[in-house]
């Protein structure tokens, strides 16, 4: 539950954002670019372009800078930018790794608490916040479960993306929800354990100590070719940029891929563990 907005944060600003989408557009337009067109010379999905343009997506800095190359915008992109803050749906700590997620060529997720937010299914993330303390109201609900929904596009939008997730046993155990929304969540996760550029591996219950035990852990490598790592405890969340310690967290996650189930077993065991309920 990362992209939930806590209590007392920035409120959201969305007539910047519409604004900001509306010069995209006009600049599009004005170099004869249809969103179909535009898409792959800024490196993003029609999607992605799409929710920029109506105001509903914070634009990442490389959005920005590859849009004025492509538009030739004589600056005015850059300079709409710095006006931008963020929308609600997406906390404050975030935002940076917000940022450098749809540009992943490797995303690497270890979770042991819940189904990951890029997994969850829309009736399964709705019980999260419908439960979260402190309490939201119906349009913040609303909100979040937006953001949530177009943060997992990534996994569709991205399939030259390599994906690999660690989730532990108990968190897929764990009935968050009624049986149907639990149901039809492990069969969202199967399902994409069918896709060959997502690897998905189960840590087993029975598995005593492994390299993971300090907590959630995520790793990514930007299309420069740059790693970063995040960790998250209770509305905290910190971005780790210094390659030594991203270092020693890519060996705990490649520790844990050699601890966890192979991705065969995984499936047996999703199957096992849906049959159950």
């Amino acid at each position: 539950m990362t992209d939930d907005v806590p209590k007392g944060s920035e409120p959201e600003t969305s007539e910047s954002l519409r604004a900001f989408g509306e010069v995209v557009k006009v600049f599009r337009r004005r170099a004869v670019l249809t969103q179909e067109q535009f898409a792959p010379r800024v490196g993003y999905s029609v999607p992605t372009i799409a929710s920029i343009e109506q105001g509903r997506r914070l634009p990442s800095k490389e959005f920005v800078a590859r849009a004025e190359e492509v538009l030739d915008a004589f600056g005015a992109l850059t300079a709409a930018a710095k006006h931008l803050t963020r929308k609600e749906g997406l906390a404050k700590w975030f935002v940076g790794w917000a940022e450098l997620e749809p540009l992943a060529l490797t995303l690497c997720t270890y979770e042991n608490r819940l189904v990951p937010g890029l997994f969850q299914t829309l009736a399964y993330a709705r019980t999260l916040f419908e439960k979260q303390l402190p309490a939201m109201g119906d349009d913040k609900i609303e909100s979040n479960l937006i953001r949530r929904m177009e943060r997992a596009s990534i996994l569709t939008d991205r399939p030259e993306t390599i994906f690999s997730f660690i989730i532990e046993e108990a968190a897929l155990r764990r009935a968050v929800a009624t049986p149907e929304v639990m149901r039809e969540q492990l069969d969202h996760i199967l399902t994409l354990c069918e896709r060959r550029n997502i690897d998905i591996q189960v840590m087993p219950g029975s598995r005593g100590h492994h390299a993971g035990l300090d907590g959630p852990l995520r790793l990514l490598e930007t299309d420069k070719n740059l790693w970063y790592a995040y960790s998250e405890g209770q509305r905290t969340a910190q971005l780790i940029s210094d390659p030594k310690e991203v270092s020693i967290l890519q060996q705990r996650y490649a520790r844990m891929r050699a601890q966890a189930l192979s991705v065969e077993a995984t499936v047996s065991l999703l199957r096992e563990i849906r049959g159950a309920l």
